[in-house]
Protein backbone atom coordinates (compact mmCIF):
# COMPACT_ATOMS: atom_id res chain seq x y z
CA UNK A 1 0.00 0.00 0.00
CA UNK A 2 2.37 2.65 -1.26
CA UNK A 3 -0.21 5.42 -1.54
CA UNK A 4 -3.54 4.78 0.22
CA UNK A 5 -6.67 6.18 -1.39
CA UNK A 6 -8.91 8.64 0.48
CA UNK A 7 -11.43 5.82 0.99
CA UNK A 8 -8.75 3.59 2.51
CA UNK A 9 -7.67 6.38 4.85
CA UNK A 10 -11.27 7.05 5.85
CA UNK A 11 -11.85 3.33 6.48
CA UNK A 12 -8.76 3.17 8.69
CA UNK A 13 -9.71 6.35 10.55
CA UNK A 14 -13.18 5.04 11.38
CA UNK A 15 -11.67 1.81 12.70
CA UNK A 16 -9.14 3.55 14.93
CA UNK A 17 -11.68 6.06 16.23
CA UNK A 18 -13.97 3.22 17.30
CA UNK A 19 -11.07 1.38 18.91
CA UNK A 20 -10.13 4.53 20.84
CA UNK A 21 -13.73 4.88 22.02
CA UNK A 22 -13.85 1.22 23.11
CA UNK A 23 -10.36 1.18 24.64
CA UNK A 24 -9.62 4.77 25.67
CA UNK A 25 -6.79 3.89 28.06
CA UNK A 26 -5.22 0.93 26.27
CA UNK A 27 -1.59 0.49 27.25
CA UNK A 28 0.70 -2.46 27.71
CA UNK A 29 -0.29 -4.80 30.53
CA UNK A 30 3.38 -5.34 31.37
CA UNK A 31 4.50 -3.85 34.68
CA UNK A 32 7.58 -1.61 34.49
CA UNK A 33 9.06 1.52 36.04
CA UNK A 34 11.50 2.59 33.32
CA UNK A 35 12.29 1.90 29.64
CA UNK A 36 14.90 -0.75 30.46
CA UNK A 37 12.42 -2.76 32.52
CA UNK A 38 9.86 -2.50 29.71
CA UNK A 39 12.47 -3.63 27.18
CA UNK A 40 13.34 -6.71 29.24
CA UNK A 41 9.70 -7.49 30.04
CA UNK A 42 8.72 -7.24 26.38
CA UNK A 43 11.44 -9.69 25.38
CA UNK A 44 10.20 -12.07 28.09
CA UNK A 45 6.60 -11.73 26.87
CA UNK A 46 7.26 -13.63 23.64
CA UNK A 47 4.97 -16.68 23.42
CA UNK A 48 3.55 -16.24 26.90
CA UNK A 49 1.07 -13.95 28.64
CA UNK A 50 1.81 -10.55 30.12
CA UNK A 51 0.43 -11.92 33.39
CA UNK A 52 3.11 -14.62 33.46
CA UNK A 53 5.80 -12.04 32.83
CA UNK A 54 4.49 -9.79 35.60
CA UNK A 55 4.82 -12.69 38.04
CA UNK A 56 8.56 -13.09 37.43
CA UNK A 57 9.80 -9.54 36.82
CA UNK A 58 9.57 -8.28 40.44
CA UNK A 59 12.13 -10.87 41.57
CA UNK A 60 14.18 -10.42 38.40
CA UNK A 61 14.45 -6.65 38.79
CA UNK A 62 15.03 -6.92 42.52
CA UNK A 63 18.04 -9.13 41.79
CA UNK A 64 19.19 -7.07 38.78
CA UNK A 65 18.02 -3.45 39.15
CA UNK A 66 19.80 -2.14 36.05
CA UNK A 67 21.30 -3.14 32.73
CA UNK A 68 24.74 -3.04 34.38
CA UNK A 69 23.62 -5.66 36.91
CA UNK A 70 21.96 -7.97 34.38
CA UNK A 71 24.93 -7.69 32.03
CA UNK A 72 27.08 -9.39 34.68
CA UNK A 73 24.49 -11.96 35.75
CA UNK A 74 25.07 -15.71 35.95
CA UNK A 75 22.81 -17.21 33.26
CA UNK A 76 21.84 -20.12 35.51
CA UNK A 77 20.48 -17.70 38.11
CA UNK A 78 18.52 -15.76 35.51
CA UNK A 79 17.13 -18.94 33.98
CA UNK A 80 15.68 -19.95 37.33
CA UNK A 81 13.94 -16.59 37.65
CA UNK A 82 12.40 -16.53 34.16
CA UNK A 83 11.77 -20.28 33.79
CA UNK A 84 7.96 -20.03 33.98
CA UNK A 85 7.77 -17.69 30.96
CA UNK A 86 8.86 -20.51 28.64
CA UNK A 87 11.82 -20.66 26.23
CA UNK A 88 13.78 -19.59 29.28
CA UNK A 89 17.26 -20.39 27.95
CA UNK A 90 16.84 -18.25 24.83
CA UNK A 91 15.12 -15.47 26.78
CA UNK A 92 17.91 -15.46 29.36
CA UNK A 93 20.51 -15.23 26.60
CA UNK A 94 18.57 -12.37 24.98
CA UNK A 95 18.09 -10.21 28.07
CA UNK A 96 21.69 -10.65 29.22
CA UNK A 97 23.01 -9.91 25.70
CA UNK A 98 20.87 -6.80 25.26
CA UNK A 99 22.01 -5.58 28.68
CA UNK A 100 25.66 -6.10 27.72
CA UNK A 101 25.08 -4.15 24.50
CA UNK A 102 23.32 -1.36 26.39
CA UNK A 103 26.22 -1.04 28.83
CA UNK A 104 28.94 -1.26 26.19
CA UNK A 105 27.38 1.09 23.67
CA UNK A 106 24.83 3.28 25.48
CA UNK A 107 26.13 3.42 29.07
CA UNK A 108 23.16 1.31 30.18
CA UNK A 109 20.57 3.78 28.88
CA UNK A 110 17.86 2.58 26.47
CA UNK A 111 18.12 4.60 23.24
CA UNK A 112 15.08 6.45 21.88
CA UNK A 113 15.76 5.31 18.33
CA UNK A 114 14.34 2.35 16.42
CA UNK A 115 17.52 1.53 14.51
CA UNK A 116 19.64 1.69 17.65
CA UNK A 117 17.16 -0.46 19.58
CA UNK A 118 17.04 -3.22 16.96
CA UNK A 119 20.85 -3.21 16.86
CA UNK A 120 20.77 -4.66 20.38
CA UNK A 121 21.08 -8.43 20.47
CA UNK A 122 17.73 -10.06 21.26
CA UNK A 123 15.67 -7.00 20.33
CA UNK A 124 13.41 -7.22 17.29
CA UNK A 125 11.41 -4.55 15.57
CA UNK A 126 8.19 -5.35 17.45
CA UNK A 127 9.89 -5.12 20.84
CA UNK A 128 11.61 -1.86 19.90
CA UNK A 129 8.32 -0.35 18.72
CA UNK A 130 6.57 -1.32 21.96
CA UNK A 131 9.24 0.47 23.99
CA UNK A 132 9.17 3.60 21.82
CA UNK A 133 5.38 3.86 21.83
CA UNK A 134 4.72 2.87 25.44
CA UNK A 135 7.67 4.31 27.34
CA UNK A 136 7.89 7.60 25.45
CA UNK A 137 4.72 7.91 23.34
CA UNK A 138 6.87 8.13 20.22
CA UNK A 139 5.41 7.28 16.80
CA UNK A 140 5.86 3.54 16.40
CA UNK A 141 3.62 0.64 15.41
CA UNK A 142 4.36 -2.76 16.95
CA UNK A 143 3.12 -5.64 14.81
CA UNK A 144 2.50 -8.86 16.70
CA UNK A 145 0.25 -11.77 15.69
CA UNK A 146 -2.89 -9.90 16.82
CA UNK A 147 -2.06 -6.75 14.88
CA UNK A 148 -1.18 -8.71 11.77
CA UNK A 149 -4.39 -10.77 11.92
CA UNK A 150 -6.73 -7.86 12.65
CA UNK A 151 -5.18 -5.55 10.04
CA UNK A 152 -5.53 -8.27 7.44
CA UNK A 153 -9.13 -9.11 8.32
CA UNK A 154 -10.16 -5.47 8.36
CA UNK A 155 -8.69 -4.88 4.92
CA UNK A 156 -5.91 -2.53 5.98
CA UNK A 157 -3.21 -4.74 4.49
CA UNK A 158 -2.83 -7.74 2.24
CA UNK A 159 0.68 -8.46 3.52
CA UNK A 160 1.75 -11.30 5.82
CA UNK A 161 5.26 -10.14 6.65
CA UNK A 162 5.18 -8.04 9.88
CA UNK A 163 7.53 -5.38 8.48
CA UNK A 164 5.30 -4.91 5.43
CA UNK A 165 2.17 -4.86 7.61
CA UNK A 166 3.82 -2.14 9.70
CA UNK A 167 4.62 -0.17 6.55
CA UNK A 168 1.01 -0.41 5.34
CA UNK A 169 -0.36 0.79 8.68
CA UNK A 170 2.19 3.59 8.80
CA UNK A 171 1.12 4.67 5.30
CA UNK A 172 -2.60 4.65 6.07
CA UNK A 173 -2.44 6.53 9.40
CA UNK A 174 -0.92 9.92 10.20
CA UNK A 175 2.27 9.68 12.23
CA UNK A 176 0.78 11.38 15.29
CA UNK A 177 -1.61 8.43 15.72
CA UNK A 178 0.89 5.60 15.37
CA UNK A 179 1.67 5.15 19.07
CA UNK A 180 -2.01 4.60 19.91
CA UNK A 181 -2.65 1.81 17.42
CA UNK A 182 -0.96 -1.39 18.56
CA UNK A 183 -2.23 -1.85 22.12
CA UNK A 184 -5.82 -1.10 21.09
CA UNK A 185 -5.68 -3.55 18.19
CA UNK A 186 -4.08 -6.16 20.44
CA UNK A 187 -6.85 -5.77 23.02
CA UNK A 188 -9.49 -6.01 20.29
CA UNK A 189 -7.78 -9.12 18.96
CA UNK A 190 -7.90 -10.71 22.39
CA UNK A 191 -11.47 -9.66 23.23
CA UNK A 192 -13.29 -10.11 19.94
CA UNK A 193 -11.23 -10.83 16.83
CA UNK A 194 -9.92 -14.16 18.05
CA UNK A 195 -7.69 -16.16 15.74
CA UNK A 196 -9.86 -19.29 15.66
CA UNK A 197 -13.37 -18.13 16.55
CA UNK A 198 -13.82 -14.38 16.17
CA UNK A 199 -16.91 -13.04 17.95
CA UNK A 200 -18.21 -11.41 14.79
CA UNK A 201 -21.82 -11.28 16.00
CA UNK A 202 -20.91 -8.77 18.71
CA UNK A 203 -18.13 -6.90 16.88
CA UNK A 204 -18.38 -3.11 16.83
CA UNK A 205 -16.37 -3.12 13.60
CA UNK A 206 -18.47 -5.71 11.74
CA UNK A 207 -19.81 -3.14 9.27
CA UNK A 208 -16.23 -2.17 8.33
CA UNK A 209 -14.97 -5.75 8.03
CA UNK A 210 -14.55 -7.51 4.65
CA UNK A 211 -13.42 -10.77 6.32
CA UNK A 212 -15.34 -13.50 4.44
CA UNK A 213 -15.40 -16.21 7.11
CA UNK A 214 -17.36 -14.39 9.81
CA UNK A 215 -18.46 -16.50 12.74
CA UNK A 216 -22.27 -16.82 12.88
CA UNK A 217 -24.14 -15.96 16.06
CA UNK A 218 -24.28 -19.06 18.27
CA UNK A 219 -27.73 -20.60 18.77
Amino acid sequence: MHSPTPDQRRHARVILNRLVKRYPDATTALDYVDPWQLLVATVLSAQTTDENVNKVTPALFAAYPSAHDLAEADPDDVERLVFSTGFYRQKTKSIISLSIDLVDRFDGVVPKDLDELVSLRGVGRKTASVVLAEAWGMPAIAVDTHVKRVAHRLGMTTERDPVKVEADLAAIYPEDRWSGISMRVIQFGRDICDARTPRCWECFLADRCPYPDKTPRPD
